[in-house]
Order: structure tokens, then C-alpha cells, then sequence
């Protein structure tokens, strides 16, 4: 069985950074591509970062170039999401996902997804 738990939200000042954490289970991470993607409040899921399988290929959305950063460790089967000048734009639900096609990471066609973890920004 396939769980991907995120870790490492909470709350933080406009400015400040976070790094968020999904530690998979059930999964090779040498065979999966992986993506942060977030959720608002009245607002639809949207694509964040992704890694590629072979951890050569980044992809970021325009909104989080820059200051957000994506990495992984294999042999701990964990990605990390790096959130620096955090704004009040970027609090949300952030979840993580999972998927064995090395195409399209920037769309919702992911194979696993985790809880979320909350991400709360004050201004």
C-alpha cells in the first residue's frame, strides 16, 4: 500500500521560509516523478514544483520561481519542498504527489497524493 504523509506546515510570517516534507512508503522513489501542488481556500489545486524520476528535470510554477525550491532523497524515499519570502498568496493546503509516467508534471495526472499539510502565511 502506497502512503505519501507530508509534514512541516504551519505558521509563519510573511518573509519568513519553511520546508516541507513527504516521506513515501509503498514506493521506489528512483521510479516515480513527484510534485507539490496547493490548495486555497475557494480556489482550484494548483501545480507548485516537480521533480522527474531521475531527479535531472525541475519544474516550477511562475508564481513560486525563485523562491521555492525542490529536492529529494532517494534512499530516504522523502521530498522536500524549500519555501523561502514566503507571502500571504502562498498559504494553502500544500499535498504532495506521486506518478510513474515521466511526462506532464505540471498537471493533476498524478497516481498517488498525500493528506496535505496546512500552510498558514501572516501578514
Amino acid at each position: 500500500q502506497v502512503q505519501l504523509v507530508e509534514s512541516g506546515g504551519g505558521l509563519v510570517q510573511t518573509g519568513g521560509s519553511l520546508r516541507l516534507s513527504c516521506a513515501a512508503s509503498g514506493l521506489s522513489f528512483s521510479r516515480y516523478g513527484l510534485g507539490w501542488f496547493r490548495q486555497a481556500p475557494g480556489k482550484e489545486r494548483e501545480f507548485v514544483a516537480a521533480i522527474s524520476r531521475s531527479g535531472i528535470s525541475i519544474y516550477y510554477a511562475e508564481a513560486v520561481k525563485g523562491r521555492f525550491t525542490i529536492s529529494k532523497d532517494n534512499a530516504k524515499n522523502t521530498v522536500y519542498l524549500q519555501m523561502n519570502s514566503l507571502k500571504p498568496e502562498d498559504a494553502a493546503v500544500y499535498y504532495c504527489a506521486a506518478k510513474s509516467r515521466n511526462y506532464d508534471y505540471t498537471s493533476y495526472d498524478y497516481d498517488y497524493w498525500g493528506q496535505g499539510t496546512q500552510v498558514t502565511v501572516s501578514s
